[in-house]
């Protein structure tokens, strides 16, 4: 009995392998919309459970209870984490959930390199190839993720940090990683070496992201999430593994589609985001010709902005990177079912770079029950702003502001934008008049048709339910 399981358990493995990769195909298919994305996460998620646990049942494990520890410590951190970290820092956390990949991988290739320099036979070459590419991989989205993290929380600075000989400087570390890649594929095995590529690649992650500013954020992390993808793919090669390459390759691919569709939604190559040292510049200025002084801007107060809503037919509201860090969207929930008791058609208008990753909006949305039906992408969204009474725009900046279509001059010209000064009246809720991520100035503010409700998210939509109400 015994040994006909045993027979059976790596037939019974690749099978589970098979059905895990299938769950995951069909969980990420269900992730590309907000309807189905809870489901296709529960069914991605139940994937992942059965190829952890087809692992774990293979004879090469040597030490489950390190495993048990591991698996205690980080179910512990991650439930926590669940629990403690804020909505507005999701960003945060992907960034650092992308650099953990990463170090994973890396630390997979270091220990099979140690592994087999002490059997004291020559490395082969399909293993030394996979090594160097895990370790190149992995570290480069280690470390660039560690700063992306850094730069999004604040502690070093979101602008782009150029030097003189930026360029020549990276490309003599690549040369010196390919030339000790060639050593240590053409000579005996040389932990020194591997040590200085491993130190080459942690640094290459660094200068990978030091130059791209904040704008530029929700494709980074997009970009780096493909890569800890990347990364997991080539450690599935060390370990030869099928179940991580597939995995990792899945998350790979479809981390490169996001990315360009982001840069499409931002009318960037990705070259240029990478190299073009935008986003986060404060002295960059757009917009209408004349000075601020010279533009007229007209603010109202939560009472006339009540009733320009209550008494709409139809109001869209523009969700920004202002709604998530003021923790606005259950009040503007409210809001919006007060709108729909008074018979005003309710609809969000979701830009694809709003906020600070790839579905930001959504996913605050979806925390606060929004129905998935009002939600809309810009292209779906746009030809129904002419027909709109009201836009609502609540924390938006960059991705409202009309200086992208209009001023050839503007850094942010030729990128799309959800056309909120075609509405018939345009409400505006900012703290201030401080130009957006991109520190460009925004036109819409100074529009005819604009009103500015000066405050914060979360206060001010409570003072419009509350206005509403009273209707």
């Amino acid at each position: 009995m015994s040994g006909g399981f045993t027979e059976f358990l790596p037939t019974g493995i690749e099978i589970t392998y098979l059905v895990a990769a299938s769950l995951f195909i069909v969980g990420l298919k269900q992730l590309g919309s907000p309807a189905t994305a809870r489901r296709g996460n529960l069914i991605a998620a139940i994937g992942m459970f059965l190829a952890i646990v087809a692992t774990l049942l293979n004879q090469s494990v040597l030490n489950y209870q390190m495993i048990l520890v591991g698996v205690v410590v980080g179910s512990l951190v991650g439930a926590i984490a669940a629990q403690k970290v804020e909505m507005t820092a999701m960003p945060q956390m992907v960034g650092l959930l992308n650099g953990l990949g990463g170090a994973a991988s890396t630390l997979i290739a270091v220990g099979e390199y140690w592994r087999l320099m002490g059997t004291g036979n020559p490395v082969p070459l399909d293993a030394t190839v996979t090594i160097i590419l895990s370790v190149l991989i992995g570290n480069i989205t280690l470390t660039g993720s560690f700063l992306a993290f850094a730069k999004l929380q604040s502690l070093v600075s979101g602008s782009p940090v150029t030097y003189p000989l930026q360029q020549p400087i990276n490309i003599l570390l690549l040369v010196g990683f390919l030339a000790g890649s060639a050593y240590l594929i053409t000579t005996a095995i040389d932990p020194t070496i591997f040590l200085v590529i491993n130190g080459i690649s942690l640094l290459l992650g660094v200068l990978f992201v030091l130059p791209i500013g904040g704008a530029d954020m929700p494709v980074v992390i997009s970009l780096l999430n493909s890569f800890s993808g990347l990364a997991a793919s080539a450690a599935g090669f060390v370990l030869m593994n099928n179940m991580l390459i597939i995995a990792g390759a899945l998350v790979g691919a479809s981390g490169i589609i996001l990315t360009q569709i982001m840069c499409k939604a931002m009318n960037r190559s990705l070259a240029s985001v990478l190299f073009g040292a935008f986003g986060g510049a404060t002295k960059a200025t757009g917009g209408a010709s004349g000075t601020q002084q010279d533009k007229i801007v007209r603010s109202i107060g939560a009472e006339e902005g009540a009733m320009m809503l209550g008494y709409a037919r139809s109001v869209v509201i523009v969700p920004g990177y202002g709604m998530a860090v003021a923790q606005a969207q259950h009040t503007v929930r409210e809001l919006a079912d007060q709108l729909e008791k008074m018979g005003v058609e309710v609809k969000y208008a979701i830009h694809p770079v709003a906020g600070r990753m790839p579905g930001h909006m959504n996913v605050l949305l979806a925390e606060a029950n929004v129905p998935y039906p009002q939600l809309y992408d810009m292209d779906d969204i746009n030809p129904e702003f002419e027909r709109t009474d009201v836009a609502l725009v609540i924390g938006a900046n960059d991705v409202v502001n009309p200086a992208a279509r209009s001023d050839a001059n503007s850094p942010i010209y030729g990128m799309p934008i959800l056309e909120v000064d075609k509405a018939q009246h345009t409400i505006v809720i900012k703290r201030g008049m401080s130009a957006g991520f991109a520190g460009v100035e925004n036109d819409l503010f100074y529009k005819d048709k604009t009103m500015m409700l000066f405050g914060g998210a979360k206060d001010m939509v409570a003072q419009l339910v509350s206005e509403v109400k009273q209707l």
